[in-house]
């Protein structure tokens, strides 16, 4: 052998033993962990889905109290009230929140801020995880605030009260179970009636009629 041949000899690479690293496993396992990271939703995703999921746990709340239908009566007992002061605004509340879990979010979402505008924190903390569902994060900062800080008149929460809240909206969550029902098919179908019936002019579903709050009457009787 010359000495040429020794130098190749030396350089030729080794062959990796059958046991040694196995590329392919590596290159699925590389695969696997780049599926996972662009599966993996961003935070404000999840923060928007959360705010979402909270936001139809305080809803059924809301409808599912037990003067619910009485507000909702009274409010469509008004329908010359149009000032903030003139309306029942536990009536605006639980509207708004039955047009919200009935997919009527624009509408709620005025029926909220009349409430919170007369300082109904509820309806205000209801406007807070609207918009933060909707990540619009500025005013949802702003409604967070009209809550938590001496900005209305009404007398504040209990300190307990975002807390419980939370608590409760991660065990729907979990569990997706819920001991205050979810609006009936009739009732959906009563709200749908009176957005077809609006006029063509407004985009916002307006007060409810007698026949509606007959209906939250028996729903809330269950």
């Amino acid at each position: 052998m010359t000495a040429i041949d020794e130098l190749l000899a030396d350089a030729r690479i080794p062959t990796a033993p059958r046991d040694g690293f196995d590329v392919g496993a590596a290159l699925r396992r590389l695969a696997a962990d780049a599926a996972a990271v662009a599966a993996k939703p961003h935070p404000d995703t999840v923060r928007a889905t959360q705010a979402g999921q909270r936001l139809s746990v305080v809803c059924r709340w809301i409808l599912n109290k037990p003067d619910a239908a009485d507000h909702v009566d009274r409010l469509a007992q008004e329908p010359d009230a149009v000032t903030v002061d003139q309306l029942d605004v536990d009536g605006a509340l639980v509207f708004a929140c039955l047009l919200h879990l009935t997919d009527h979010r624009e509408s709620a979402q005025f029926w909220w801020q009349l409430a919170a505008g007369a300082g109904h924190r509820a309806a205000a903390y209801c406007l807070h995880l609207h918009h933060l569902a909707l990540g619009e994060s500025r005013e949802a900062r702003h409604w967070l605030h009209v809550v938590t800080d001496d900005v209305l008149d009404s007398e504040a929460p209990d300190g307990t009260f975002l807390d419980t809240l939370e608590a409760v909206a991660m065990y729907v969550r979990r569990t997706g179970t819920s001991l205050a029902n979810a609006p009936t098919g009739g009732l959906e179908m009563e709200v749908d009636r009176l957005a077809t019936a609006k006029d063509d002019s407004c985009i916002i579903v307006q007060r409810p009629d007698q026949r509606l709050a007959d209906l939250l009457h028996d729903f809330t009787r269950r």
